[in-house]
Order: C-alpha cells, then sequence, then structure tokens
C-alpha cells in the first residue's frame, strides 16, 4: 500500500498566484500521464488552470481512490481530501460489485501517555503535534507502506498513580501496544521500569530526568527530550561568563530534579564553583524560599514543574528575593506565559508574579531546528509551527501547554515510523512480521530497538540522533526574561563547549550581579589626630628625659648629686627616653607603612618598651632594694651591708636588663612576632550598595602570644609589687648615701599602679584600637613624666636655689678633684674609729657591772658578819652594867665609821681600778662625742 504526497498549502498559495497547479508527486509504484504536454512544460513544474492528470499503476496494481485530477482555479486539484494509491489486486476488497477498490493496511498500536493537565500540561500541543505526524506517516507510500500507526492515548495528568492505573489498561485490553510514549519524567520513570517486562521499546518525547539514561535500569527506554542533565553545562558556562563562584539551589522533591541536581553539584565542583545553600521542598516552597533569604542567596537554580514554580515565585515576592540583587535560573519548557496562568493555589496577583520573575535565565534545549531545511518530513520548523497552529484552532502558544517540546514529539514519531519500517526488512528475512509482535516476543523488539539506536535523520527539531544511554543530543537555548517575554541570548554546545554569545543580556542593574553580597575589606587605622598629640607629649618627655641626663651628668661631681647615685638616675634617665620612644610604633600601623614592614615595627615596639622599662624600672628598684637591704636588717648584717659598692648596684641592674634581654631573644627565636589580621562584624554602609564592609584590624602576634605575655606580665608584675613593698618599708629611712630614695619610692609607686592598671585594660580593648593607644602611650607618658620630674625636678630646684652647685664647683677648681675623694676617706677613718671606741666602751661597761656585782656581794657579806659579832658581845657582857656605865678599853668613837674588817682591805683596789679607768679611757660624758 503506498501513499501518495500532495502539495504543501504554501506551494497551494504559490500556484494560485501564479494561476496554475503544483505538479503531485506519483504514486509509489504508478506514474501521472500528462495529456498534450511537452517534457518542457512538464519541467516547469506549475500546470494550468483546468488541466487533468491521469494516475496509472505498474504491473498488476490497481489505482485506489481517484484516477483523474483537475487544475482549479484557486491553485488546487480536485478530490484532494481522497487519497490516490497503487495497491497490488491481492490487497484490494470490494464492498459492492459497483464500488471501487480498498487497500486493507495492518495496524501496528502505539500507546500514548500525554499529560494534558499537571505539573506539565505538555499534552496540549503534544499530542495535535504527534497527531500531525502520524497522519503524514500514514500518507507516505515509502514509510511502512503496507502497515498504518495509530495512536491510542490517555491522559496521564503528568501523576505517577494515574499513569499506573492507565498502563495497566493499555497493556491489558486490546489491541497489542507495539511502542509505548509516556510524556513526563516521573511517568516515564514508572512506564519504563516495567515496559521491559513485557519486551516494549518506550520511546519518551517530554522526558529530561538524568534518571532515566540508566541503560541498566531502563533498557528499552529512549527519548527526543535530551536529559536535564544537558542544562548544566550550559548553566556551568554561564556561571563562569559571569564570575559567579558561588550558587544557591531549589528544588521539588522529585527524581528527575534530585538526580539532576547532583550531576550538577559534581560539575561545579570540577569548575571550583561552591553550591553554598541547596534547599528541597515537596509541596509547599515557604520555609526553602524563605531560608534562601536568610542565608544571602544571590544566583538561584530552580528545578521543579511548572506549576510549583508559579508557588515559588510567589514566595519569592513576599521574601523580596528578586531585582538587581539576584538572578533565577530555571527550567526552559514552561509556558512562555506561566507566571500569567491564574492558579488558585497562590495569592500573589499577575503583577505580582510578573514582577518577581524579571529577568531569570531560562536554559532550554533547542526544540525548533533554526535553520530553514526540509528534513524527512519535508517540513522546515517554520512550516511546522505554521500548521500546528492550524491545528491549535490559533489558541495562544503561550498559554498552551508543551508548545516548545511539540517539535519533539513530532519527531519522536518520525524516528519511531523510520525504525519500524528499517526493521521489515530484516524481519522478512527471518520469516518475521511487525504484526507478529506480541509481548512474549523479544526478536522483534531487538530489531527495533537496533533500529532506533542507528537513527540519525534531520527533524523539525534538528538532527535527530541518539546516544548509547537512549538520550537525545542537542544544543542549549538560552533566554532570558526581558520585559515580560523571553529574549533569545545565545546558544551553548556542549558537545564542543562552544558559546553562541548574542550580547543581548538585560539586567536591572549596571551589569549582571554578584553572587553574593560583596564585602570590601576595611582596616581601621589610628586616629592620627590622637597619634600627633601623644607623639608631641612623647617627644617633649624625650626633651626633658635628655635635660634631665646632662643635668645629671653635668653636676655629678656635686656632693648632694653623688649621695642619689648619679649613674643609677642617668640609667634611669635613658630608660625614660626609649618608653618614650616607644610611643611612636605603638602608633604606627598599616597606614603609615607597608604590611611587609610591618613586622619591623613589632619588633621596636617590643624592644624599645622592653629595654626602656627594664633600664628604667630596674635602676629604681635596686636603689630601693639597697636601702631596705642595709636599714631594716639585724644590727651584724647591717654591719656587713652598709659599705655596697656601686659597682654592685650597677651589676644588679646589670642582671635585670639581661633577663630581659634573655627572654626578648628566646621569644623572637622560637616564636618571632608577626602580623595578623582580626575581622570584626560586617557593616552595612548607608548608600544603599549591594556591598558590606568588613572591619579589619592588624595586631602584631605570635602564636603563643598569651603564653609568652603571661610570662612577661607575671615577672614584670612581681617586681612591681615587690617594688612597692620595697617602697613601703623603707619610707621612713633616713640616708645620705641615697638621699633621693624617697622620691624613688614615690615614683614606683606611680609606675607600679600606671602599668597594673593599663596592661589588663589594653589587652581587654585590643580590638579598639584609638581606646588602647591612648590607655598604653598615656600611661608610659604620665609614668615616665612622673618619674623624672619626682627624681630630678627637686635636685633642680635645690642646686639653683642654695647655689650649692656653684659653691661645689668654686671649691672643687680651687682645691682640686681629690677634696671629696679625701673627705670621704676622712669620714670613712672616723667611722671605723668610733667602731672601735664603741667596741672598748661596751667592754668596759661589761667590767664595770661585774665588779659593781662583785662589790654588792662583799658588802652583804660584811653586814652579815658585822651583826653576828655584835651578838656575840651582847652576850659576853650580859652580868656587866650598860654601856653607859663602862666602855671597853679600846673603843673609840671617833673611828668606828672608818675601820673596816680584813675582808675588805681589797677595796680600795677597786676603787682605785676605777678611777684608774676614768683617767686612761674615756669617760661616759664623752660618748656622745664619738658619734658626732
Amino acid at each position: 500500500m503506498y501513499t501518495l504526497f500532495f502539495c504543501f498549502s504554501s506551494v497551494f498559495l504559490f500556484c494560485y498566484f501564479f494561476s496554475g497547479c503544483a505538479i503531485i508527486r506519483p504514486p509509489r509504484d504508478g506514474g501521472i500521464r500528462y495529456r498534450g504536454l511537452t517534457q518542457e512544460q512538464v519541467d516547469v513544474q506549475i500546470l494550468p488552470v483546468d488541466y487533468e492528470i491521469e494516475y496509472i499503476c505498474r504491473g498488476s496494481r490497481v489505482i485506489v481512490g481517484p484516477k483523474v485530477r483537475k487544475c482549479l482555479s484557486n491553485g488546487t486539484w480536485t478530490d484532494l481530501d481522497l487519497q490516490s494509491r497503487c495497491c497490488k489486486f491481492s490487497l484490494c476488497s470490494f464492498t459492492s460489485s459497483a464500488s471501487s477498490p480498498e487497500c486493507s493496511r495492518k495496524k501496528l498500536y502505539i500507546g500514548a501517555l500525554f499529560p494534558m493537565s499537571g505539573g506539565w500540561p505538555g499534552g496540549q500541543a503534544c499530542l495535535p503535534s504527534a497527531q500531525m505526524a502520524l497522519d503524514l506517516v500514514n500518507n507516505r507510500s515509502d514509510i511502512l507502506p503496507d502497515y498504518e500507526l495509530e495512536l491510542i492515548h490517555y491522559d496521564s495528568m503528568c501523576d505517577p498513580g494515574e499513569a499506573t492505573k492507565l498502563l495497566y489498561d493499555l497493556l491489558y485490553t486490546e489491541p497489542i501496544k507495539i511502542v509505548l510514549m509516556p510524556g513526563c519524567s516521573s511517568v516515564s520513570t514508572l512506564v519504563a521500569e516495567a515496559a521491559r517486562m513485557w519486551n516494549l521499546i518506550v520511546f519518551s518525547y517530554g522526558s529530561s530526568s538524568p534518571a532515566l539514561s540508566n541503560r541498566q535500569r531502563f533498557p528499552t527506554f529512549f527519548r527526543t527530550h535530551p536529559s536535564a542533565t544537558l542544562h548544566n553545562p550550559t548553566r556551568v558556562r554561564l556561571f563562569q561568563k559571569w564570575n559567579w563562584s558561588k550558587i544557591a539551589t531549589i528544588q521539588q522533591t522529585t527524581e528527575v530534579f534530585t538526580s539532576t541536581l547532583d550531576d550538577l553539584e559534581q560539575r561545579v565542583k570540577e569548575a571550583q564553583i561552591e553550591i553554598s545553600v541547596r534547599q528541597s521542598f515537596l509541596t509547599d516552597p515557604a520555609v526553602a524560599v524563605k531560608n534562601l533569604k536568610r542565608q544571602d542567596a544571590r544566583i538561584i537554580v530552580g528545578l521543579f514543574y511548572e506549576t510549583e514554580a508559579r508557588k515559588v515565585f510567589c514566595e519569592v515576592y513576599k521574601e523580596k528575593l528578586f531585582g538587581k540583587k539576584y538572578v533565577w535560573f530555571l527550567i526552559g519548557w514552561y509556558a512562555d506565559n506561566w507566571f500569567k496562568i491564574k492558579d488558585p493555589a497562590i495569592n500573589c496577583t499577575v503583577e505580582q508574579m510578573t514582577e518577581a520573575v524579571e529577568g531569570h535565565v531560562t536554559t532550554e534545549i533547542v526544540m525548533l531546528n533554526p535553520e530553514t531545511v526540509r528534513g524527512a518530513s519535508n517540513l522546515t520548523s517554520q512550516e511546522f509551527i505554521a500548521q500546528l497552529m492550524s491545528r491549535l484552532g490559533g489558541k495562544n502558544p503561550e498559554e498552551t501547554g508543551g508548545f516548545q517540546e511539540a517539535p519533539l514529539a513530532y519527531d519522536a514519531v518520525w524516528a519511531l515510523a523510520l525504525a519500524l519500517n528499517k526493521t521489515v526488512a530484516p524481519l522478512r528475512a527471518k520469516g518475521r512480521r511487525l504484526e507478529d509482535f506480541n509481548y512474549n516476543n523479544k526478536d522483534i523488539t531487538a530489531e527495533i530497538y537496533r533500529a532506533l539506536n542507528t537513527s540519525s535523520f534531520e527533524g523539525v527539531s534538528g538532527h535527530v540522533v541518539f546516544d548509547a544511554q537512549g538520550s537525545r543530543m542537542a544544543w542549549t537555548l538560552i533566554e532570558q526574561l526581558q520585559g515580560g517575554s523571553y529574549k533569545k541570548i545565545g546558544y551553548y554546545d556542549s558537545s564542543k563547549g562552544n558559546l553562541s554569545w548574542y550580547g543581548n543580556d538585560k539586567w536591572i542593574g549596571a551589569g549582571p550581579p554578584a553572587d553574593q553580597t560583596m564585602v570590601i575589606d576595611q582596616y581601621r587605622y589610628l586616629s592620627q589626630k590622637l597619634f600627633v598629640s601623644v607623639s608631641v607629649f612623647a617627644g617633649l618627655g624625650i626633651l626633658l628625659g635628655i635635660v634631665c641626663l646632662t643635668f645629671n651628668i653635668y653636676n655629678s661631681n656635686v656632693r648632694y648629686i653623688q649621695n642619689s647615685q648619679p649613674y643609677l638616675n642617668n640609667i634611669t634617665a635613658v630608660g625614660c627616653v626609649l618608653a618614650l620612644a616607644a610611643v611612636f610604633p605603638l602608633g604606627i600601623d598599616g597606614h603609615h607603612v607597608h604590611r611587609s614592614q610591618f613586622p619591623v615595627v613589632c619588633q621596636f615596639r617590643l624592644w624599645l618598651l622592653g629595654l626602656g622599662f627594664s633600664l628604667a624600672y630596674g635602676s629604681m628598684f635596686t636603689k630601693i632594694w639597697w636601702v631596705h637591704t642595709v636599714f631594716t636588717k639585724k644590727d651584724e648584717k647591717k654591719e656587713k651591708r652598709k659599705h655596697l659598692d656601686p659597682w654592685k648596684l650597677y651589676a644588679t641592674v646589670g642582671g635585670l636588663l639581661a633577663i630581659d634581654v634573655l627572654s626578648l631573644m628566646i621569644w623572637q627565636i622560637i616564636d618571632p612576632l608577626h602580623v595578623t589580621v582580626e575581622q570584626f562584624t560586617k557593616e552595612a554602609p548607608k548608600a544603599d550598595l549591594d556591598v558590606l564592609i568588613q572591619p579589619l584590624l592588624e595586631h602584631c602576634s605570635s602564636k603563643k602570644m598569651n603564653t609568652w605575655l603571661g610570662v612577661v606580665f607575671g615577672y614584670k608584675g612581681l617586681l612591681l609589687l615587690l617594688g612597692i613593698f620595697l617602697a613601703y618599708e623603707t619610707k621612713s629611712i633616713s640616708t645620705e648615701k641615697i638621699n633621693d630614695h624617697r622620691a624613688v619610692g614615690m615614683a614606683i609607686y606611680n609606675v607600679a599602679v600606671l602599668c597594673l592598671i593599663t596592661a589588663p585594660v589594653t589587652m581587654i580593648l585590643s580590638s579598639q584600637q584609638d581606646a588602647s593607644f591612648a590607655f598604653a602611650s598615656l600611661a608610659i607618658v604620665f609614668s615616665v613624666y612622673i618619674t623624672l620630674v619626682v627624681l630630678f625636678v627637686p635636685k633642680m630646684r635645690r642646686l639653683i636655689t642654695r647655689g650649692e652647685w656653684q659653691s661645689e664647683q668654686q671649691d672643687t677648681l680651687k682645691t682640686g678633684s681629690s677634696t671629696n675623694n679625701n673627705d670621704e676617706e676622712k669620714s670613712r677613718q672616723l667611722e671605723r674609729e668610733n667602731r672601735e671606741l664603741q667596741k672598748i666602751i661596751q667592754e668596759k661597761e661589761e667590767r664595770v657591772t661585774e665588779l659593781r656585782s662583785q662589790l654588792a656581794e662583799r658588802q652583804a657579806l660584811r653586814s652579815r658578819r658585822h651583826q653576828s659579832s655584835q651578838n656575840q658581845n651582847q652576850n659576853h657582857s650580859a652580868p656587866s652594867p650598860p654601856s653607859s656605865q663602862a666602855e671597853p678599853p679600846s673603843y673609840s668613837p671617833g673611828t668606828e665609821q672608818h675601820s673596816l674588817p680584813p675582808s675588805f682591805s681589797n677595796s680600795s683596789n677597786l676603787y682605785q681600778g676605777e678611777g684608774k679607768l676614768s683617767r686612761n679611757h674615756c669617760h661616759n660624758s664623752r660618748l656622745p662625742l664619738l658619734y658626732k
């Protein structure tokens, strides 16, 4: 059975304007007889009005249908609604003796599921397109001449549950279907996975799920709609073109979108692009959209069906997730006016939806051949669209679901017809026919599979060819919604990596937005007014320190200055100058030097401050330590330490300095200082800019900074506390050797208090550069000023007001520089003599005390003997008269008081010795003279 092709409508119009009819193609195994025309007239391809042609057939074939056609004035032929075929006589049937023969053709049935509603109502345009292809195929005499394709279709509503029921009806209801044609990915997944159990080829026109490329799971699946993963190379290429390195995704939780997103994640990872946010939803996208807003998503890839897209963008409008800061990437196979369709599931107006979707970008597989090429169906893409519009009855394409996929459905029917036609000969060689197919016949299925796998032809959607997974290979169209309508902005060939760009992309802002809020690093620098002010005070302090040092050196020969240990005071002045010099590097930051030079500034800060403290405070601490050691110990220890040599004082200062130098060297060798940058909370500028300010602050730090600071602060803190204690203990002591130790104690009080307060405060305020610098620098300035004023100003005042420096200088000029040394030597000699005399006096006093005790004992013994002798005399003179009557002859009253017993004969020697002591040694009245 052969089909006769007739002229297309465009040719008819051409013939009408030129007053003639185009020549019709003859039937297969037949021809056309031209009456009264030469070959040259036939070659013109235009026949005049009222001209008649006659069909003839070869061999035993007969004409079925009109044998003669006449050219009408409107450029058409008569009886075009009736087909003329050349048919074998054995295939012709006669309904009556008078009727003309009709060709009987075997029917092959295609079970199709077209979603006329649901998430993707693609059947609205795809079903008419498929019927167009079937009509043309069945009218072709060179494609399946003995067969007729018939479509049995149902509405799957893009619902797998509904599709399951319909699939059951298709399989268990006569007639047998040779091929299944589902639409949606979710439906195709179900059908393709079950079809292999019935040895059925599944050919889809609208399934993009990447999961369907799994040949192990879907061994008999083919599709003219490319895999959704074909969008991903295009998306990645656009991300790179617009310099985006961070994206976000939101998807509907279905297998097609999940597998597409998995493929996208792998591709962006290879391109070093980060997916910062990944959200999904089942039916309500409100929470997912809010999460995108909260996590500052800017470049958003949306993967969902058309009905869910309206829900998403209604929430997008509510969350203000649109505008010049945002770019949405959507699937391109929605209807052109999908956002204008009234949907009871959302509560947003058309105007709000239009505002929310403005500027979004779609990636869409090229579904309509952009070139004017006639393919297997002998139609160009433009002619196909014209005929499709005619079948739709003038329905608005933007309101017709699946209008963009209609060329794929059209080419799917043609690919299936060409493949079936290709299997006729191999099956005939095996003694098989297509009409012999049943659900247990694997041979016919294998032949159809091989024919589809090797298909290659030009269709209205472009060149049709399938890869090893049965997926269509095609270009990708890039469109952007501009002013409420989609504009083509480029094409991408993923097989060659070629991007064809039109350059007409349009943005709400000045250009493509940033992939995230642009963060501008802004370093915080010290206030220059504060730095200059403190530097002036530090400079004046350095000048004061130099003046004090010069004064002390110039008047070092004055006795009053000498008694204050001038060399220690000189060290104090030098330390104060170094400490003030540390103020300058404390205020130097990235505003003054490059970051590479900043570690040098850190070293200056550390060393100047450390050495300055060691010299200034160490010298004062040494003074107060020596005073406390000498005047608060026992007498014997006091005598041993009272004459401490000056070099020992300097050695003490040197020891403190050596400890600091050694600790600083170890610190810098093991863990040197380097620059660290502290980040603060991002700040939004006052202007309406899509930027955030990232405040940064440079610090001098090391890996174990807290450990080192703990060691240094602990050591210094103990010195400060000990200095306070020693100053308090020696506040009432007066000594000419260090005549300014009370002033030193006062300076130690001030330095210790300022340091103990400032050190923790500056650590707490380290993130506030102005406050930290103010506390640290002013503490240094005040402590240095107080130290210099307390130590040196009284000396200046005394020397100037009393004129001591003048008299001392004059005496020095007259007597020479040895005068002070001689006086000091004499003073030392007198002190030695005084100590010797004190020892002698102490020994004599002990001897006198011993003798007096002996004398008292003897006097007591004498009195006892005298009383006993009196008692004896009374006993012998009891009978004699009283004493008034008779006196002993030897009694002499005048000598009773001077007569001593023999035992007291040495008493005169005792008194003589005491008198000798008074003559040869010092009397007690002379002792004060020895202490003067």
